[in-house]
């Protein structure tokens, strides 16, 4: 039927299924006789095991999508794959996707691919209004594409990092709607930013004839990621969305999903991919949501937003007893933010210092963001550079509840947060009893002169 099976399949029953693909690909036929550049021979075993003998990748020269005939085995598998994935993205919130496909590139160049194709669309437009999010890979996807981002700074509404609708608007009247590739916007992120207002820009793309393309890079996870997604497709303009598969499937990192409402326009993307591909992330994620089925996924969405609460719950506490607090940032479901004022006041260098104290106590992940620092990315500086604005009011620590985590993960994270801030708290107690008493025997000494 082309869906997620409801209960996950067990390994042997994944392999044999694999193993029927693979006799179906001409370089496994008995008897078979190459003699072009390109017949599937591979010299190692162990490489031909890794990948269950699918080595002919998926696609042609031009289309991904497309079948290739001496290929049928993992050709099936990449249609199987795209039709299981699209039946996973409704099951995850986004019930009107109509299609999408696997790309065997990380989220960056996947969004890059999409404004290549959308260049075809709109051969005039230079320029793509980008509400500010410091990570670079969306950045350099935008200048990797040829195009200028326009960066639209974000407002600050209590201790949450929003879209300035305002701004988006009024730069789209200023450089003129037939000059602009399109609206990217963000889902995920990290707090204090939120998900951008994704329904007020899928209206104001709808009003002006201007694409919209996604970055959802892990919000698959997030059934309210994937509800700003589903409602904006409703009431305004949603062209494409990008998720990562490593950060939503747990594959390892090299592949994306490409997805959309118009299936014309996906077929466009992956036409646009030149040549032919790898298979490896097909194969991954398809081995992946069959052993998962649709209730292992489920229930591994379910327990996730379970640690996000018992997380944000437990950061509070640790963040009370050392005079911080957790930033109040309601709209972001998968990201919090801990503020280390008190830290960065005792020392300049204390909040990075923090960052290689946590690492070194194997915490990863987990994101340190001083004040004020500058960093420069193809040319463009951004101030404040990882705080998502120029000045944010206070330096602070992130931490994410992703799919996957453990309440092992969140307890053994806090037990090493609050002992690296304990070990602060104590060297500046002994900092500050060091000064009163040399201010003391100063003080002493004058009165004795």
């Amino acid at each position: 039927k082309g869906k997620c099976p409801e209960d996950g399949w067990d390994e042997s029953t994944i392999e044999l299924f694999l193993h029927e693909l693979a006799i179906m690909d001409s370089n496994n036929f008995l008897g078979n006789c190459g003699v072009g550049e390109r017949e599937g021979r591979v010299a190692s075993g162990l490489v031909a095991r890794r990948h269950y003998r699918l080595i002919h990748g998926i696609g042609r020269s031009g289309d991904i999508s497309a079948v290739q005939p001496k290929a049928a085995g993992s050709s099936l598998l990449n249609k199987l794959t795209n039709s299981v994935v699209l039946d996973v993205i409704k099951l995850a919130g986004v019930q009107t996707v109509t299609s999408c496909f696997v790309v065997p590139m990380a989220t960056g160049m996947s969004l890059t691919l999409c404004f290549l194709t959308l260049r075809h669309k709109r051969p005039k437009a230079k320029y793509i209004i980008w509400p500010r999010i410091d990570q670079k890979s969306c950045f350099k996807s935008m200048i990797t594409a040829g195009f200028e981002a326009v960066v639209i700074e974000n407002v600050l509404e209590g201790d949450e990092l929003r879209t300035d609708l305002k701004a988006v608007e009024a730069k789209i009247k200023a450089l003129g709607a037939e000059n602009i590739l399109c609206v990217h916007s963000t889902t995920s992120c990290f707090a204090p930013r939120v998900p951008d207002r994704l329904e007020e820009l899928a209206v104001i793309c709808a009003n002006y004839d201007i694409p919209h393309i996604v970055n959802n890079a892990y919000g698959v996870q997030s059934s309210k990621c994937m509800h700003l997604i589903q409602q904006g497709a409703r009431v305004g303009r949603i062209d494409a969305f990008v998720q990562s598969l490593d950060k939503n499937f747990m594959v390892p990192v090299g592949g994306a999903i490409i997805a959309g409402f118009n299936v014309s326009f996906i077929q466009e993307i992956s036409k646009m991919y030149p040549g032919r591909a790898s298979a490896s992330p097909s194969l991954d994620v398809l081995i992946t949501l069959l052993s998962l089925g649709t209730s292992g996924y489920k229930k591994l969405l379910k327990e996730r937003k379970e640690m996000f609460s018992y997380l944000s719950s437990e950061l509070k506490k640790l963040a009370d007893n050392h005079n911080e607090r957790l930033l109040d940032t309601p709209h972001n479901p998968i990201s919090l933010a801990m503020s280390l004022k008190t830290l960065d006041e005792t020392n300049d260098a204390a909040v990075t210092q923090l960052g290689s104290m946590l690492f070194t106590r194997q915490v990863s992940g987990a994101r340190v963001v001083p004040c004020g620092s500058v960093q420069t990315v193809n040319n463009y500086t951004f101030k404040g550079f990882m705080s998502h604005t120029n000045d944010y009011p206070c330096a602070y620590l992130n931490a994410a509840s992703a799919i996957g985590i453990k309440k092992q993960d969140v307890d053994v994270f806090l037990k090493r947060l609050d002992k690296c801030l304990k070990t602060f708290r104590k060297e500046a107690k002994q900092e500050k009893s060091t000064n009163e008493i040399s201010d003391a025997n100063a003080a002493t000494e004058q009165l004795e002169d």
